[in-house]
């Protein structure tokens, strides 16, 4: 753990240092560490930011168990994270809120010569290729799902996130509600004990492997999938559409699940089968502050626009991640948690 925070320190010094070059001397410096899968998006609202009020939003990608690390010791004014806080995260970050912020989805995605550009795949399958039960692209259980298609006699490499991932957390938690071994097994974790594959870190490791190994299929959100231009999975839901992530999908996802707990933690994997557009693993992910931070007022600015200027389609659209809007009572429930902040 302790080396976690020195790495993140390290990067946040050097990223203060390019940021420090082109800064105007009244502008205020606000860190965050965590979700490789928000990166982007925060990538996109910074310079935004940096013109609606003179801040320099300086992020670390290193992902959300890192990130949840940071903001619990300190490190840094903001933490971003896939993945809830688990109890004993919470306890030991006792005044930490989760505000959702940003919604899209966790693709399946892979490399496999002569495959369609969405193989149809299912909840239970994906389970046992990630189990190592399933270990060729030619096994019976794909070729029903994918009649006529040109599967290979090829054997698969699955690939995993080997650091501590609100992704892998998503993935996880689809694959518990889908599959009964997979739950008993493995679980829901931020780095679960993946019994067959590689691991990488980052989502940009996970989709950089999976693109240089032939065979290979890994998860990662669906911004990263497109940037690698790999081919992604159509996921079976509950009605039995296949379907591949895209906004209309995502806020179907969404939709199916409006109630919102104190905590704002949400789970809106596997929507139920009246849910009939919902893409099955959609995910929310979460800003962490402190209830009392120095930061206070510059937070609830910079959170603020992030909910609401932040998920126009020039930010979010373009890197498919859904509006917080498609679900009011989550966007209400966000700003409602964002007012509490304070100084």
């Amino acid at each position: 753990m302790k080396r976690g925070l020195a790495l993140i320190a390290a990067a946040l010094v050097a990223l203060a240092a390019v940021a420090g070059a082109g800064a105007k001397s009244n502008d205020t410096t606000i860190t965050g560490a965590g979700s490789t899968f928000v990166a982007p998006l925060v990538g996109a609202w910074t310079p935004a930011l940096g013109s609606a009020f003179g801040y320099s939003v300086q992020y670390s990608a290193v992902g959300s168990g890192a990130g949840i690390q940071a903001i619990s010791s300190n490190q840094v004014d903001f933490g971003a994270s896939d993945a809830p806080l688990n109890p004993a995260q919470a306890s030991s970050c006792s005044d930490c809120l989760q505000i959702p912020w940003a919604l899209s989805a966790v693709s399946v995605f892979y490399n496999v010569p002569g495959a369609p550009v969405h193989l149809k795949l299912e909840g239970n399958t994906i389970s046992k290729i990630f189990l190592g039960q399933i270990t060729n692209w030619n096994d019976a259980a794909i070729k029903a799902l994918n009649k006529g298609a040109n599967l290979p006699d090829l054997r698969i490499t699955p690939v995993f996130r080997s650091d501590g991932s609100g992704t892998s957390y998503a993935f996880t938690d689809y694959l518990s509600s889908v599959n009964g071994e997979w739950k008993n097994k493995i679980g829901v974790s931020t780095q679960p004990a993946f019994p067959a594959g590689q691991g990488a870190k980052g989502s940009s490791g996970v989709a950089g492997l999976v693109s240089r190994t032939s065979g290979a299929v890994g998860y990662a959100d669906i911004a990263y999938a497109v940037a690698n231009h790999l081919h992604f999975a159509a996921v079976r839901n509950r009605s039995g559409k296949f379907l591949y992530p895209s906004l209309r999908r995502i806020e179907a996802a969404a939709l199916a699940f409006k109630k919102v707990p104190s905590n704002n933690e949400m789970h809106i994997v596997d929507p139920p089968k009246s849910a009939k557009l919902a893409y099955p693993i959609s995910t929310y992910t979460y800003v962490m502050v402190h209830q009392k931070t120095a930061h206070a007022a510059e937070l609830r600015k910079m959170i603020f626009w992030a909910l609401t200027q932040g998920q126009k389609p020039q930010y979010a659209a373009k890197l498919t991640f859904a509006p917080l809007s498609t679900v009011k009572t989550v966007l209400v429930a966000a700003e409602k948690t964002l007012k509490t902040v304070h100084s």
